[in-house]
């Protein structure tokens, strides 16, 4: 794949032209209707087209689970090099909610279930 830098110049070109195309030959309720339709429609593309070289990845290294060295070395492979950075913010917040959700569910269990249900239920 050729550098990101040197083409995003043309998609930024290629989105306004759309973009105004759009506008101009459509009412406002179709095309926000169509643009809301072409943002789902690509980005259910993009996640698709990382899944399968995620999955090719994991394959090759013989694994059944997908960690996140694989959705790393899928991105930097794919030439999506620059939302490295983007997917281990998003990563690590996800496990710190998750962590947090796990520590007040157990906090729930432990202090505001009595003890003596806590008995019942084994």
């Amino acid at each position: 794949m050729a550098s990101s830098s040197g083409n995003i110049y043309i998609y930024i070109y290629i989105y306004i032209a759309i973009n105004k195309m759009i506008k101009e030959t459509l009412p406002i309720y179709i095309y926000i209707y169509i643009y809301i339709e072409l943002v789902v429609n690509c980005c259910t593309e993009f996640i698709i087209y990382i899944y399968i070289y995620i999955y090719i990845i994991c394959n090759k290294s013989e694994k059944k689970t997908i960690s996140p060295e694989h959705v790393i070395q899928a991105l930097e492979s794919l030439g999506f090099g620059s939302y490295i950075y983007i997917y281990i913010y998003i990563y690590i917040e996800c496990k710190t909610v998750a962590l947090k959700r796990r520590n007040i569910y157990i906090y729930i269990y432990i202090y505001i279930i009595p003890e003596e249900e806590l008995l019942r239920q084994q």
